[in-house]
């Protein structure tokens, strides 16, 4: 093979070596695909680290019934105190990414994280253990809610749907990661063990991102707290908003009614699950690694409100299933479940950028509000189902509530096409 090298010359009469210009321009190429991975795995790392934490003590539960001598709804009060806390931190994390910028506030929040979870380990009650969780979930706002503001601002040009399911591929990782590695450590050295290491892949985390994702291009801070509460009240008197937020509360909430009472369901008899076992079942999470990123392009190709509907038939029929007395069974079942509500997730959370066409943090800020408000509730409420009629009574609630959050999506959200146009035009 001959490579023929051709020069010329330009007005001025020097010399150019197309050589040294393709070089050039292909260099250029290369190192524009690099900044775009970069800023890609910067967005995965973020979301790996908000669910990395969240969700930790979910396989732990049983356990600390035995350590504390509490409840159910006690030990329950672990997941829900961290939910609660950024039900009431996100908006305010909102607030200030409108003011401060994104990337500020995702950083700043991921290393916040490093503290609490370590002293997390130190917990000598209960009552300490729920403490330090509320301090975990005020710092995670600031990744959650302002990662979907970046995506919505800075793919503006195109690709929205791929990066939010990249970003939500990384809140698998770090859903399964932080429930397999705290039930593993738990089994094998201790609970707080488990809280130490956590706390330092956190840190390892916050180092990537500070590295990785670059500074926001397409955000335009907005002036003065007035103008970021007049935001809330634009945003709460819009239906398809609301609705978005009604989703996002029901979602969440079969979520975490689901994986927490199945742990009591899996522990008890004919089960006998132990920690490292439970912390295992969230295997099924990896199945998202798979989903998430196959919901995105539907997003973008059949609108958020088909795919929202495909999810949450697929998440009933999971849990449905979850009421057999077969583990591989229920297993199979949880990996259905939770593979629905990844892509009932990504419609949710891309659909903000739809509705919302202004001061989106703030508008994230409140999807996330609602969001683990119903997360909260979905730790607590399903207690007293639990109480009643077992695993067969906390399904049965499950499956209505996600047949009422395909109700609201159906007649308050776009149909496929109008939804189309519209994240074209929020897209530019």
């Amino acid at each position: 093979m001959y490579i023929i090298v051709l020069d010329k010359q330009n007005e001025s009469g020097h010399t150019i070596h197309m050589d040294s210009l393709i070089g050039g321009r292909f260099g250029f190429a290369a190192r524009v695909r690099s900044r775009v991975d970069a800023r890609l795995t910067g967005i995965v790392l973020a979301g790996f680290c908000t669910f990395l934490d969240l969700y930790t003590t979910q396989p732990l539960l049983p356990l600390f019934q035995r350590v504390f001598h509490a409840s159910e709804v006690a030990v329950g009060m672990t997941l829900s105190a961290t939910t609660l806390a950024v039900a009431l931190a996100a908006p305010f994390a909102g607030l200030i990414a409108e003011r401060l910028g994104r990337k500020r506030v995702i950083l700043g929040s991921t290393l916040g994280l490093v503290m609490p979870t370590l002293l997390a380990a130190t917990s000598s009650s209960l009552h300490a253990l729920i403490f330090w969780r509320f301090v975990q979930g005020l710092f995670l706002p600031g990744i959650f809610s302002v990662c979907i503001a970046y995506i919505g601002e800075e793919w503006k040009s195109g690709g929205v749907g791929k990066a939010m399911s990249r970003y939500i591929t990384g809140n698998v990782l770090g859903g399964f990661s932080g429930r397999f590695l705290s039930g593993l450590i738990s089994a094998h050295a201790s609970w707080r063990c488990a809280f130490v290491l956590i706390g330092l892949l956190n840190l390892v985390g916050a180092v990537g991102v500070w590295r990785l994702l670059p500074r926001e291009r397409n955000f335009v801070p907005v002036s003065g707290l007035k103008a970021c509460l007049v935001s809330f009240r634009t945003h709460l008197r819009n239906p398809m908003l609301l609705a978005t937020y009604a989703v996002a509360f029901n979602v969440l909430f079969a979520q975490v009614a689901t994986f927490t009472y199945v742990s009591f369901y899996l522990a008890a008899m004919p089960f006998n699950l132990h920690a490292d076992a439970l912390g295992s079942l969230f295997l099924v999470y990896l199945f998202g690694v798979i989903v998430t990123p196959l919901s995105g392009r539907a997003i973008d190709r059949f609108g958020h409100r088909a795919v929202l509907v495909a999810g949450v038939a697929v998440s009933c029929a999971g849990a449905l299933l979850a009421l057999s007395h077969v583990l591989w069974l229920v297993v199979l079942a949880l990996a259905i479940s939770s593979s629905g509500v990844f892509v009932s997730q990504v419609a949710g959370s891309s659909q903000v950028g739809v509705a919302a066409q202004e001061a989106r943090s703030t508008a994230s800020g409140l999807y996330v509000s609602f969001y683990y408000i119903g997360g909260s509730f979905g730790a607590i409420v399903p207690g007293v189902f639990w109480a009643w009629g077992g695993w067969a009574a906390c399904v049965a609630l499950i499956v209505a509530v996600q047949i009422v959050t395909v109700g609201i999506a159906l007649a308050y959200w776009r149909p496929s096409g109008e939804c189309s146009d519209v994240l074209i035009a929020v897209e530019g």
